[in-house]
């Protein structure tokens, strides 16, 4: 190779297939894997991301890039594979994946701007007014001067783009490119530097009294600002400070200089963890097979089943010592937001500044600064939720997944990858050490474990070996209710129900019952974020007599503060958490007995250390039972271990009482008596009977459009396709058929499912109906869905 390779391969921003090479302008700078450039494309200039460059000439005729759009790279060479390997696996463009890789704002592209001219202005207004009512957007072209973003690219999909293009050749308009700078970028703030040479005392005496007075206190400040001082701390000492400083910098007396800030995305304080006097046993056995592998700079997986409040926290913090010492950097994950803030707390304790945080809930501006803080080695741990998994680390050596059995590591929409499964694939092309930790494994991870795919370690018991809770089921069948209401803690989430005809009210959109939300007084959909006034009429007999049923957690709220006037009641949900001050406020509240009862969703159940808890109420143990998905009892397994395991962490013993219908279930069962090698059992055979994974694949492809007729017969042309397509002789195709929840957004679902034990000839498939889909055309879209967490 010569050492100026010309020719770019380029993942461009954009729904491609596939990279495009460009060429290099002569002349220009070379750029690197990891940098972004402007790039030519169907008459626009897009973002693009360089992923490799090469001196072989293509046998095609090459557009040059149009710029580059940084200094540096955005991330490191080494993640280049990875993102190769994600585009195929995940069957997404590969410019997409790296651009939601990427904090937002990061992308820059041209567009179209259509001015009015003077000559225009006279015609549109004068000689032909009545146009402006045949084409309503000509009215604020002439208010306004010109026109750019979505109504021009509207515009220029329709009808109206050869009239468009016929007055731009007549003069009444002009049609330019313009090119939309990233909205995002590096902060800075000015600094004061003193000058090198001493203050003549003429200088002096001809200063300004607020020019002095500046200078006496520069003089006070600036020792103990190596660095510089920023300006905003002098002027917030004295207002008069801003324009005597920029006096003194023209006379050279002072330096100004902008300097590189990060904003700061961990706002107060979290909690302080100490480090414990020692390990325990166990502990220390589990280090004593981690470090060495750790030290090999190799590739290993490793399993840590560990019972709730054994102390896995420990043994990630102590693992993650030893690969820094190594000069590597670590990777830990965790399945939402809400334990990335606790798990936080513990590694800012013991590493401080090094941590950086990634996660969808920073601003947009935090995010950008923890990931320039990560590309430029300033940050060598990152903690993060699953989009973490694209930490820019140029060397990671452990990789940590926390409550790897969490279905919050998959993506739902978009690139619906797993976080987890990336995690050991980054491990593997990295050679670091990946470490997945968790009370309840996942039957696939427990199972690698069990053939030896994974190393397993143990973490049997407790701290100081205390107890694990006392669980009581509570059979809710002999539970009677009175006056034909369900009783305390009942089994459905708060709904609207119509005490006339018993129709619950549903949303016109999803067809999914909405759920009341007494402080706004309205019916909302979780799904599509459809509201309503809470006196809404029923959409089946039209009666008002609408009675608000169930207990949600803000309806328990209000019995339990009926029951214990005198109680500190809090609430830990989706709604009382909107940000991560909002969650450190209860963590804290909790951590610090100002709370007497803690009511919450799924989101308590998730890894918190709440070491006063001593009682754990579960109100509906059995929900999830009935859901037509294949994973229904392991969730429900898991769930229930994660929130019995709440209870009882600190001095005194926990009790949990459990609420269900079926006290009797194998998952249920288990959950009680802490035995996962039983639930393991009893569903790993259950899932080798059915086929199911870990014992096959599964791909669901589904499809969605405004026409249901249109999706339906989509779906069945793909699913006759695929039965025609013999060689695929080890794949099922299931379907196809409505999707569970058939209507979304106003959109129409069905789905078809591929099962197989032949992961290559799955995907083989999976094209094959994917360029079919292509070749149809139409309104309906195709959503591919590779190793899916729930078939909703």
């Amino acid at each position: 190779m010569s050492a100026s390779p010309p020719y770019l391969e380029v993942a461009v921003a954009a729904p491609l297939p596939q990279t495009l090479t460009y060429a290099l302008p002569a002349g220009g700078e070379i750029p690197v894997p990891g940098q972004r450039v402007l790039v030519p494309l169907g008459g626009r200039l897009l973002t693009g991301y360089v992923l490799a460059a090469s001196d072989e000439k293509p046998e095609f005729r090459l557009k040059p890039i149009a710029g580059l759009l940084d200094d540096f790279p955005v991330f490191p060479e080494n993640m280049v594979p990875f993102f190769r390997w994600v585009a195929r696996y995940y069957h997404y463009p590969i410019g997409e994946v790296i651009r939601g890789a990427l904090p937002g704002g990061l992308t820059s592209q041209s567009g179209r701007q259509i001015k009015v001219t003077e000559a225009g202005l006279h015609s549109f207004l004068v000689k032909q007014p009545q146009l402006a009512q045949e084409y309503p957007w000509l009215a604020t072209l002439t208010s306004k001067k010109k026109l750019s973003g979505a109504t021009v690219r509207k515009l220029w999909r329709g009808k109206e783009k050869r009239l468009i293009e016929q007055w731009a050749e007549q003069g009444l308009i002009s049609v330019e490119q313009i090119i939309s700078a990233a909205s995002i970028g590096q902060k800075t703030e000015t600094c004061v530097f003193s000058a090198a040479e001493p203050l003549a005392p003429e200088l002096l005496a001809s200063l300004k009294p607020s020019e002095k007075k500046t200078l006496a206190l520069l003089g006070e400040m600036l020792p103990h600002s190596p660095r510089g001082l920023p300006r905003r701390e002098l002027t917030r000492v004295y207002s008069g400070a801003a324009k005597a400083l920029a006096a003194l910098a023209a006379k050279r007396i002072i330096r100004l200089e902008e300097r590189p800030v990060y904003r700061d995305p961990f706002g107060e304080t979290p909690l302080f963890y100490p480090r414990p006097d020692r390990l325990t046993v166990d502990q220390a056995k589990v280090l004593a097979q981690l470090n060495p592998a750790i030290a090999k700079k190799k590739y290993a997986a490793f399993l840590l089943h560990g019972v709730t409040g054994s102390g896995k926290t420990e043994v990630y913090l102590q693992a993650a010592e030893t690969t820094l010492a190594l000069g590597r950097s670590v990777l830990v994950l965790v399945p939402e937001i809400a334990l990335a803030t606790q798990l936080e707390a513990h590694f800012l304790s013991r590493f401080g500044e090094t941590v950086a945080l990634l996660h969808s809930g920073l601003a947009r501006g935090e995010r950008f600064d923890q990931w320039q803080r990560v590309v430029s080695g300033k940050a060598r741990i990152v903690i993060g939720a699953r989009s973490a998994i694209f930490a820019p680390l140029g060397d990671p050596g452990l990789i940590i997944v926390d409550e790897e059995h969490d279905g919050a590591y998959k993506q739902e929409d978009s690139l619906r990858y797993q976080g987890r499964d990336l995690a050991l694939l980054r491990g593997s092309q990295a050679g670091a050490t990946v470490l997945l930790g968790s009370a309840t494994p996942s039957l696939a991870s427990y199972q690698h474990a069990l053939n030896g795919k994974y190393t397993l370690l143990s973490l049997p018991a407790r701290i100081e070996n205390r107890p694990l809770p006392q669980v009581e089921l509570v059979d809710l069948q002999a539970v009677n209710t009175v006056s034909g209401r369900p009783p305390l803690f009942s089994p459905q989430l708060t709904q609207a129900l119509c005490s006339d005809c018993g129709q619950a009210v549903q949303c016109p959109h999803c067809r999914i019952t909405l759920t009341l939300h007494k402080g706004r007084g309205e019916l909302v959909c979780h799904y599509c974020g459809f509201a309503t006034n809470s006196r809404t009429v029923c959409t089946n007999c039209r009666s008002i007599n609408l009675a608000p049923i169930g207990f949600g957690t803000e309806r328990i709220e209000e019995e339990l503060a009926g029951m214990f006037p005198k109680a500190r009641i809090a609430r830990l949900d989706h709604d009382t958490t909107r940000n991560r001050q909002d969650f450190l406020r209860i963590l804290r509240a909790v951590h610090d007995r100002e709370v007497d009862i803690l009511v919450g969703t799924q989101m308590i159940t998730k890894g918190h250390h709440f070491p006063h808890v001593t009682l754990v109420g579960i109100v509906w143990a059995d929900a999830g039972l009935g859901m037509p998905d294949y994973k229904a009892g392991e969730r429900t397994f898991q769930l229930l271990a994660q929130v019995t395991g709440r209870a009882g962490r600190g001095e005194q013993p926990g009790k949990v009482i459990v609420q269900t219908h079926q006290p009797g279930h194998y998952s249920i069962a288990a959950a009680r008596d802490h035995d996962y090698p039983r639930f393991f059992a009893k569903e790993i055979g259950l899932r080798k009977a059915l086929g199911y994974p870990p014992f096959s694949r599964l791909i669901n492809l589904v499809l969605d459009g405004e026409q249901e007729v249109a999706v339906q017969n989509r779906a069945e042309a793909l699913a006759a396709k695929g039965k025609t397509l013999h060689r695929y002789r080890k794949t099922a195709i299931l379907g196809p058929a409505p999707a569970p929840l058939a209507r979304l957004r106003g959109r129409f679902r069905w789905q078809i499912l591929l099962k197989g034990p032949d992961l290559e000839e799955l995907h083989g498939l999976c094209v094959e109906l994917e360029q079919e889909h292509a070749r149809l055309a139409g309104a309906v879209n195709l959503s591919v869905d590779v190793d899916p967490e729930s078939m909703l």
